[in-house]
C-alpha cells in the first residue's frame, strides 16, 4: 500500500500544498496566491486568517488532484516564510492585528535604537543576528505597543505569538498546540541560541511578556495531531516543523559540515551546514539554528540577498523589456558579454554582507552600443555576483573552501544563470531533479520524525540530481568580472 507525506509550504506569495510519495515524488501540488497588503511605504502585512484559509484549501486542491484518500497521508511537514509575527486572542482564535511580514520595515527606527545601546551586541552575542526590522522581536514590540489593549491582555495571558508554523499548528489542532521548532525560534531575535531558550534580557529590555511565547520543539517529531474536523474524523500527525530556509537545506541533504545551499527565489538565501559548531560571524552574516534532531542542534551561517529572482520580476513588468521571466535566458546567451555593464538591485537597500539599507539600486556602464539584451545579462549576473559576496564571507567564517553549491528555486531553472554562477564561484553547481527543496524537506523532517525514514543517510540516498555546471571561465576573466562588481558596488554604497 502506498504512503504519503502531506508538506505544508506556507509562503510570502503563496500558499502550498504538496503531496509526496516516501520514495520523494511529488504526486501533486496545489497553490494559492496570498493578498499583499502595503497600508504605507515600507510596511507589509498578510492577513492571517487568509493564510490560514488558503493554506486548507491548497489541502483540499491536492487531495482532489491526487485522488489520494487521507487515510494514505501518514505525516504533515511544516514550512513556512520565517520572521512574519501574528499576534491573536488565545480564547477566541483571532488576530488583533495582521501579521507583520519579514520584509516589513515599519520597526527600522526602533532598531536604529537598540543599535545605540548596550542591547545591540548582547542580541548578537546571543541571538546569532544582526539587530533588523526583518527579525519577530521588534514586530511583536509594536503590536504591544500600538494596538489598543494588546500589551494589558498579554500580560493576562490573553494574547499568543506565533511565526507562522506555530499559527497553522495551532489551527490544525484545533487550539491544542501553541508550539514552535528551533530554527523559526531562531529568527525572531529573542531566543538564545546558545542556552537553547527565550531569552529574559532581550524580553525585559523590549518588555515582551514570556508567557505569550510558543513551546520550542525539536524540527522533526511529534508536535501533536490534526484536529477530527480537518480531514473528516481522519488523525494525522504534524511531525516536522522547519523554516522555509532551513527546510531547503535539509531538502537538500546538506547534513555535513560545511555543505552550502542557495535557493533563488524573490532574494537569495545561501545557508551553510556547520554542525555542532556556533560560530559567530566576523563577516557580517547571521549564525543561525538549522534544525534539531534526536536531541542534538545543527547550527547554520546564513546570508540573505534581498533581490535575486525580483530582478528579473523588474525586467518584465517595470522596464517591458522582457515578456516573461523565461525570456531572460534567451537574452543572456544571446551576447558574448554584459558589455561592461552592471546592475546592482539594491532596491531595498543590500543584504549580506553589506547590510547596508539606505543605499538604491543602480546601473554602471552603459554606452551606447548598450541593448536590452546587455541588460538582462548584467541583471541575471547581479544574482551570481551576490551569491558570491555572499560565500567569500561564509568561506572566511567556516575557515573552508566550498567545492559545490546546491541549488534550488525557480531562477535554479535558468541555465545560463547556473552556468554563470558555477563560473564565477569556481566551484560545481549542484540542481537537483526535485526543485522543491523547501517542500521536500519539510516532508522528510516529518517522515523522520514518525520513522518512515530511520535516519539521514537512508534520506540522502534518495537525493537525485539533474544536473551538475562546472566552470570553464579563466581565472583572469573570473577576478576581473568581480572586481568589476566591487567597483559598481562602492559607488552604489557612496563610498
Amino acid at each position: 500500500m502506498n504512503e504519503y507525506i502531506l508538506s505544508l509550504d506556507q509562503g510570502t506569495t503563496s500558499s502550498r500544498a504538496i503531496l509526496f510519495d516516501t520514495n520523494s515524488n511529488i504526486i501533486a501540488i496545489d497553490q494559492k496566491e496570498l493578498t499583499q497588503i502595503y497600508p504605507k511605504q515600507g510596511w507589509v502585512e498578510h492577513d492571517p486568517v487568509e493564510i490560514l484559509n488558503t493554506q486548507l484549501e491548497t489541502i483540499k486542491g491536492v487531495l482532489e488532484k491526487s485522488g489520494v484518500t487521507v487515510k494514505k497521508i501518514k505525516a504533515i511537514g511544516v514550512t513556512n516564510q520565517r520572521e512574519t509575527t501574528v499576534l491573536w486572542d488565545k480564547n477566541t482564535g483571532i488576530p488583533v492585528y495582521n501579521a507583520i511580514v519579514w520584509q516589513c520595515k515599519r520597526t527600522s527606527d526602533m532598531c536604529e535604537e537598540i543599535k545605540k545601546s548596550s542591547l545591540n551586541s548582547y542580541i548578537e552575542e546571543n541571538t546569532g543576528l544582526v539587530v533588523d526590522s526583518y527579525f519577530s522581536a521588534t514586530k511583536i514590540k509594536w503590536i504591544l505597543d500600538n494596538i489598543p489593549d494588546a500589551r494589558e491582555k498579554a500580560h493576562n495571558g490573553q494574547l499568543i505569538f506565533g511565526t507562522i508554523d506555530t499559527w497553522l499548528i495551532w489551527n490544525l489542532t484545533n487550539k491544542k498546540v501553541h508550539a514552535t521548532d528551533y530554527s523559526n525560534a531562531s529568527r525572531t531575535m529573542l531566543y538564545n541560541i546558545k542556552n537553547l531558550c527565550w531569552d529574559e534580557t532581550i524580553l525585559t529590555a523590549l518588555d515582551i511578556p514570556s508567557n505569550i511565547l510558543p513551546e520550542v520543539k525539536q524540527s522533526s517529531g511529534v508536535f501533536g495531531y490534526t484536529d477530527h474536523k480537518v480531514f473528516d474524523d481522519v488523525i494525522i500527525p504534524i511531525s516536522g516543523v522547519a523554516g522555509d530556509q532551513q527546510a531547503a537545506l535539509f531538502g537538500q541533504a546538506c547534513f555535513k559540515e560545511g555543505t552550502v545551499k542557495n535557493t533563488y527565489g524573490t532574494g537569495c538565501f545561501i545557508l551553510m551546514n556547520t554542525g555542532n559548531k556556533l560560530i559567530k560571524s566576523q563577516n557580517k552574516l547571521v549564525t543561525t539554528i538549522a534544525w534539531a534532531i534526536d536531541n542534538e542542534v545543527e547550527y547554520a551561517l546564513e546570508g540573505s540577498v534581498f533581490i535575486a529572482g525580483a530582478v528579473i520580476q523588474w525586467l518584465r513588468d517595470e522596464l517591458g523589456i522582457i515578456s516573461r521571466a523565461e525570456e531572460s535566458e534567451i537574452c543572456a546567451s544571446s551576447v558574448a558579454d554584459s558589455n561592461g555593464i552592471y546592475i546592482v538591485p539594491a532596491f531595498v537597500g543590500l543584504g549580506a554582507p553589506y547590510w547596508n539599507m539606505h543605499c538604491r539600486g543602480s546601473i554602471h556602464g552603459l554606452t551606447r552600443g548598450s541593448n536590452r539584451n546587455h541588460i538582462v545579462r548584467a541583471a541575471l549576473e547581479s544574482i551570481a555576483f551576490q551569491t558570491k559576496d555572499v560565500l567569500n564571507a561564509m568561506e572566511k567564517d567556516a575557515k573552508m573552501k566550498v567545492r559545490t553549491l546546491k541549488v534550488d528555486g525557480g531562477a535554479a531553472n535558468n541555465n545560463f544563470l547556473m552556468q554563470f554562477q558555477s563560473d564565477i564561484l569556481d566551484v560545481d553547481v549542484e540542481r537537483p531533479k526535485i526543485l522543491e527543496s523547501t517542500a521536500l524537506g519539510a516532508a522528510y523532517l516529518a517522515g523522520l520524525g514518525i520513522g518512515i525514514w530511520k535516519n539521514k543517510n537512508e534520506i540522502k540516498s534518495n537525493r537525485k540530481v539533474e544536473k551538475i555546471f562546472k566552470s570553464t571561465m579563466a581565472a583572469d576573466e573570473r577576478n576581473k568580472l568581480f572586481a568589476g562588481w566591487q567597483e559598481a558596488v562602492r559607488k552604489t554604497i557612496g563610498e
